[in-house]
């Protein structure tokens, strides 16, 4: 090998480390966006919450798609912000919303301008007994869902491109999770007619537990490089 070819060779390397480094550092990135995303979401932070979002995001949440970032306000500053601390940006006293992110796997794209993420949220959320309850919640439950993100690049910055969230069970804290059953109802009219309300409705809300459903993963099976194309419902035998 010429010392011509040696010098070609290091800068291929050099190139390849500096990219795997920008990998790297944009999956740290991005983990520590969701986890910053569910630190506000605790506090009823919701303007911050809203900041995070792309200019051109979307949001699913239950049977409704926002889109826009003011739609997605409308979301989290109209029906969140509304509901739970009667329109103050910020905690509240007796109202804790504590918001579990955890076993992050996080694919970046080649051109490292998109990424996904998927994110496992466990939420503990209570009202003291010195104040009045959430309407339409107990006095103490739990959720549990999966998020599975897209993540862009905006003007340098990674921001939430495409919002995700897959409700899987909450349950009554006093009943216990073997009772079942979504606390929240689906969505039944979209913005304007509802003022919080989605641009869209989907044609039904995803199946919560006592159904056990799978949320497809974006990435391939780590061994076999295999996608996965099983059924996301499932074939159960109910009682």
């Amino acid at each position: 090998m010429t010392n011509t070819d040696d010098i070609a060779a290091l800068k291929q390397e050099v190139t390849e480390l500096r990219n795997e480094v920008g990998l790297l550092k944009d999956r740290n990135e991005i983990c520590a966006l969701q986890y910053k995303y569910g630190y506000y979401l605790d506090k009823c932070l919701y303007d911050e919450v809203v900041d995070l979002f792309a200019e051109d995001g979307v949001a699913t949440f239950l049977n409704g798609v926002y889109r826009g970032k003011e739609s997605i306000r409308r979301l989290m500053c109209g029906w969140f912000r509304e509901l739970f601390t009667q329109g103050h940006n910020g905690p509240v006293y007796g109202f804790f919303l504590d918001h579990l992110l955890l076993q992050d796997i996080i694919t970046v794209a080649p051109d490292r301008q998109t990424a996904k993420g998927r994110f496992r949220c466990l939420m503990l959320a209570g009202t003291h007994e010195s104040r009045p309850q959430v309407p339409g919640m107990p006095r103490a439950c739990w959720e549990a869902g999966i998020y599975e993100h897209t993540y862009v690049r905006e003007n340098g910055v990674w921001k939430i491109g495409v919002y995700d969230y897959s409700l899987l069970w909450q349950a009554d804290y006093q009943r216990g999770w073997s009772v079942g059953g979504a606390l929240l109802p689906p969505l039944t009219k979209i913005y304007p007619e509802d003022p919080n309300g989605p641009d869209e409705l989907l044609p039904s809300m995803p199946p919560v537990w006592p159904e056990t459903r799978v949320v497809p993963f974006h990435y391939p099976h780590p061994v076999t490089g295999a996608e996965w194309t099983g059924d996301p419902v499932g074939k159960h035998l109910k009682p």
